[in-house]
């Protein structure tokens, strides 16, 4: 079975990761390095556990999540196909049958995550998606000059946010992203200005593995 560990010893995932973060930052995206990856792998696994899938998708999700941004070295608009077609010259060419399956899953919810071609055929797919899209905070922000910050809508609304949770309510079948927000940067709504598509990504994502998606901020429902 593909496994987190087998990839993370990778020293070219390691290096993709690397200079996808140097670029990222170089063109003043937020974080889509290492901190990013991790953060993303182990919530879509824990998501996938919270629902009860198997060990087997826990993985995988936990995979995907890992490598979903490791092709933006080669070209943003276009990195989901270069980081699902990295991750096969990487794995495939190597691979018993059984693992091959895992290793076309996971490509095609790489390539699959992306706004632009956003679409959701499995759950490894839908997890990505979900703990992609809802991974906003304060320590996204690679800018440390608080002038460029707030010039900035992308990054002033990251580092308003100081807490981000991603629950999963199995009995009601409801996937809630819970957010701490300092309102002291951005007015609540400025949230929805550039997020208002990821949230719905999310709740397609949501629906697609039967759960209903709600987001709360400050404690208050606003989905």
């Amino acid at each position: 079975m593909l496994t987190l560990t087998k990839i993370k010893a990778s020293p070219q995932v390691k290096d993709f990761i690397t200079k996808s973060q140097e670029v990222s930052k170089a063109m003043g995206y937020t974080d889509h390095g290492f901190r990013h990856s991790d953060l993303v792998s182990k919530r879509a696994k824990e998501v996938a556990r919270a629902m009860g899938l198997s060990r087997r998708e826990q993985e995988l999700a936990a995979v995907a999540g890992y490598c979903h941004d490791m092709g933006i070295f080669l070209g943003r608009d276009q990195h989901h196909y270069w980081a699902g077609l990295l991750f096969g010259q990487l794995f495939l060419p190597k691979a018993l049958t059984k693992e091959s399956q895992d290793i076309t899953e996971v490509m095609q919810a790489i390539v699959n995550h992306d706004k632009i071609d956003l679409k959701i055929f499995t759950d490894i797919s839908a997890l990505l998606i979900l703990a992609d899209k809802s991974d906003v905070h304060r320590s996204r922000v690679t800018c440390r000059s608080m002038r460029k910050i707030k010039k900035d809508i992308h990054d002033r609304v990251n580092y308003a946010v100081t807490k981000s949770e991603l629950r999963v309510d199995k009995t009601k079948k409801k996937i809630v992203l819970n957010l701490k927000t300092d309102t002291r940067f951005v007015p609540i709504m400025q949230y929805f200005e550039i997020f208002t598509k990821r949230m719905a990504y999310c709740r397609q994502s949501a629906k697609f593995l039967g759960y209903r998606f709600g987001l709360v901020i400050n404690r208050f429902k606003l989905l």
